[in-house]
């Protein structure tokens, strides 16, 4: 290992250092209670609220999984999911976070996703919490395995270790603050990720374009590749039968460019209907100290977002220029971030931006563990198999289901190949579909009752599983991005079934009513 390498990882080593220290200033706090574990007493400021609401959200795909589709295919695909993320983002701070920080507190003072939407409909069974647990648990589990890919991806890259041993590391990392300081710790640390965050993306694209040239002979290299710049085209890279690029006397092929169509325009942008059933970032609205201050937070998040997912589609842009022969595959193009920070910045510098995607992928693990722990000790284990469950109990459950949903976690993230990319568009798709259509519903619907609900939540989660897996492979006009026909599906499905059954009795209509009027 030679001398700058071990500066990058000295500096990494303080990062994660000092994000194990948050854990440890909050363990006394976070140990009082479930509400303070899993909420944090509803005591997060609008700054801490907004970072870490997407910090948690963004995860490393935003330095790793952005910038290398934009390296691979250009600014199409990017672009476009870069502007549905935004968009969805803005909308869902304007439209759901004080209707659901009101809601969440009158309807039993629920902690978590699947116990508000199982007292907003005053249920005994537990059917909806059950369900909305479930989900929870399978969709993350997946989504903490693109994290952790991340983490090995990262590790091995840098270090020149194996991936397996380097992936592990990253995920007992995460384990151990997440289990030691619990939601507050997290939101801490995810205030000082997110900025870390976007520091390291300004960074690394000041230093870039310098080294580029400027922007101007950026874009000059980009406009040569056809499609590459294209907002309704697409590069389309000559590959082999394994996917690797080919070259010709050093420079990396490009067939004709392909057709961007508006299918697939409205596969990008539907994204950002993902945010109305993000847990991760649900939460947060519910956590706020003041429902007042949210708009605050959401001009905070607005910017924050504007900023970063800007910076990485472009950093995708400049390293194609850059780095052109590099990064062979579509897997390999997720390294891109790295690649430009170990070339052009100091040691240490690099070290700080190479915190910045550990913190990327370890704000929003952290995020995924601690909400699937938290479905399965609160709304599986103490609401339906041990209901006179101490809080106490509650709490160790929370950190038993931690170190089973990483395990499974790290099983998933195995395989080195694996496109963080692709991992998350999938996880996204079904909390989106699962919970987006729900959320709004019954924020907005009065006439959404139990029935509608589940039937919305089972519709939406299976349909993502069928369109990935059955229709999205037949292509052509089938080839549209899960979330959106499982969204709409869901949506049908809530309507339909809420009309044909019976209405909400009156006490869940007049809950309805005064969480509508308050002012």
């Amino acid at each position: 290992m030679n001398p700058d390498t071990i500066q990058i990882m000295i500096t990494m080593i303080c990062y994660m250092l000092a994000v194990i220290a948050i854990g440890f200033a909050f363990a006394r706090r976070a140990n009082k209670s479930s509400e303070d574990y899993f909420l944090g007493g509803r005591t997060l400021g609008p700054w801490v609220t907004a970072m870490s609401a997407e910090a948690s959200d963004m995860s490393g795909w935003l330095l790793m999984g952005l910038p290398g589709v934009a390296y691979w295919c250009g600014v199409a695909d990017a672009a476009w999911t870069a502007i549905g993320l935004a968009v969805g983002t803005y909308f869902n701070w304007l439209i759901t976070s004080r209707r659901l920080r009101r809601y969440s507190e009158k309807a039993g003072n629920a902690i978590t996703l699947p116990e508000f939407f199982s007292n907003r409909f005053h249920e005994s069974g537990k059917v909806i919490m059950t369900i909305a647990a479930l989900f929870i648990l399978i969709f993350f589990t997946v989504y903490a395995s693109s994290c952790l890919v991340t983490c090995g991806k990262l590790f091995s890259t840098l270090f020149g270790f194996d991936y397996v041993p380097m992936m592990i590391v990253g995920a007992v990392f995460v384990l151990l603050y997440t289990i030691i300081g619990g939601f507050l710790a997290e939101s801490a640390s995810d205030f000082m990720q997110a900025v870390v965050m976007i520091v390291a993306l300004v960074v690394v694209v000041t230093v870039g374009c310098v080294a580029a040239g400027g922007i101007d002979d950026v874009i000059t290299n980009a406009k040569q590749i056809p499609g590459f710049l294209d907002f309704f085209g697409i590069a389309t890279p000559v590959t082999d039968a394994n996917g690797v690029q080919q070259m010709v006397n050093g420079a990396p092929q490009f067939g004709e460019a392909g057709t961007y169509s508006l299918l697939s325009i409205a596969s990008c942008l539907a994204w950002g209907l993902g945010y109305f059933g993000m847990p991760q970032v649900l939460l947060r609205f519910m956590a706020i100290r003041e429902e007042r201050e949210l708009s605050r937070s959401r001009r905070i998040a607005t910017i924050w977002v504007l900023i970063s997912l800007t910076v990485a589609v472009f950093i995708g842009v400049m390293g194609r220029q850059l780095f052109p022969t590099e990064l062979t595959t579509s897997s390999d193009a997720e390294n891109v971030f790295i690649l430009l920070s170990r070339n052009l910045l100091p040691p240490v510098i690099a070290g700080l931006v190479m915190a910045g995607i550990l913190a990327a992928t370890i704000s929003s693990s952290d995020s995924y563990l601690l909400i699937a722990a938290s479905a399965f000790a609160k709304n599986i284990y103490q609401g339906i198999v041990k209901k006179d469950a101490s809080d106490k109990q509650v709490l160790w459950m929370s950190r038993l289901a931690l170190l089973v949903i990483c395990a499974i976690a790290i099983v998933i993230a195995l395989d080195e190949n694996s496109v963080i990319f692709t991992i998350v568009s999938f996880a996204w798709a079904g909390f989106g579909a699962t919970f987006g259509p729900l959320m709004l519903f019954s924020l907005f619907w009065k006439r959404t009752n139990r029935a509608g609900a589940i039937a919305g939540m089972i519709g939406g989660g299976v349909m993502v599983f069928v369109w990935n897996l059955l229709v999205r492979p037949l292509g052509g006009v089938w080839d549209i991005y899960e979330l959106l026909p499982a969204f709409i599906f869901s949506s049908i499905c809530i309507v339909v079934v809420s009309l044909l059954t019976k209405e909400p009795g009156k006490e869940i209509q007049d809950e309805f009513e005064a969480v509508r009027n308050k002012a």
